[in-house]
């Protein structure tokens, strides 16, 4: 998940992702694309991006750095509202990377423009976008009622609230749905240490990661934290596995991995029937 940078440093950023995309080490988890998060983003709904970064959607800039990523950018976050959006999510999508609207205060009509343009993936529902409310729909009504449009939602229990949780598998259903972590750097690390997100300083308090200012600068939990958080929110185990894992691989684009089957790389985790981890396998081998 790319935050908003000056674009060299995003360039170069991108680079490194690429190079360790082709070396990864043997053993060690690989990469196999990239969220470019900002910075075509709203400034109202920025959270923790800084805003002197964020600017209007630029196609060019985004090819360049898709070229500098050797086409690792699966997908791309921008808020539908901006000026030249319709234009900037039709470019990405005729390039085979989804478009996610993102840090938005779009209205329902101009949600639902982004969505005919080509949007297909809704980033971090509920947050940094303007809440359902029965007048003003907005970009959660308009995403709903679209079959197309997957939605992320991050399950560590601070995000979202365990109803809105439930609330939004009523709403999509557990086929649309990717669980997501929104981990950053300051996972596992012990409260009270500092850590940087984006050039900002974050805290880490109770389990909990925010700037210096109080907003939440995503999370310091583990996918496999959020799958057992959202199991004991009353969700299906199997619905949450799935979010967790074909779903996004399905969003992606990558067909080898995100489920168990003859043919498929076998990465997968052993588990007992309390959620512990046993094992980790990757391509077939235990590492764990």
């Amino acid at each position: 998940m790319a935050m908003s940078h000056p674009d060299a440093k995003l360039e170069k950023a991108y680079q490194n992702a690429a190079c360790f995309h082709k070396t990864a080490p043997e053993s060690c988890s690989f990469l196999r694309g990239i969220t470019m998060e900002g910075p075509f983003l709203c400034g109202e709904k920025k959270g923790a991006h800084e805003a002197r970064y964020l600017h209007r959607p630029d196609a060019d800039m985004l090819l360049r750095l898709q070229q500098a990523a050797e086409g690792l950018i699966r997908i791309v976050c921008v808020a539908p509202e901006l000026p030249g959006a319709t234009e900037f999510i039709r470019t990405a999508t005729d390039r085979g990377i989804v478009a996610s609207a993102a840090h938005t205060n779009a209205g329902y009509d101009e949600a639902a423009a982004g969505f005919d343009a080509g949007i297909t993936h809704l980033t971090h529902l509920y947050n940094a976008m303007p809440p359902l409310l029965h007048h003003e729909p907005g970009v959660i009504g308009a995403a709903v009622e679209r079959p197309g449009v997957m939605a992320e939602l991050i399950g560590d229990g601070i995000h979202v609230h365990p109803s809105a949780v439930r609330a939004a598998f009523r709403l999509f259903g557990a086929a649309r749905i990717c669980l997501i972590s929104d981990a950053i750097p300051a996972t596992g690390l012990p409260d009270g240490r500092v850590s940087t997100l984006g050039g900002q300083r974050v805290i880490r308090a109770n389990g909990r990661a925010a700037l210096e200012n109080g907003v939440i600068a995503g999370s310091v939990t583990t996918l496999l934290d959020c799958v057992r958080r959202v199991i004991s929110m009353g969700i299906p185990a199997e619905d949450a596995l799935r979010c967790a894992t074909a779903n996004p691989a399905g969003v992606m684009g990558l067909s080898d991995i995100g489920v168990i089957a003859a043919g498929k790389r076998a990465d997968f985790l052993v588990m007992n029937a309390d959620w512990e981890l046993k094992g980790i396998y990757m391509a077939g081998r235990c590492i764990f």
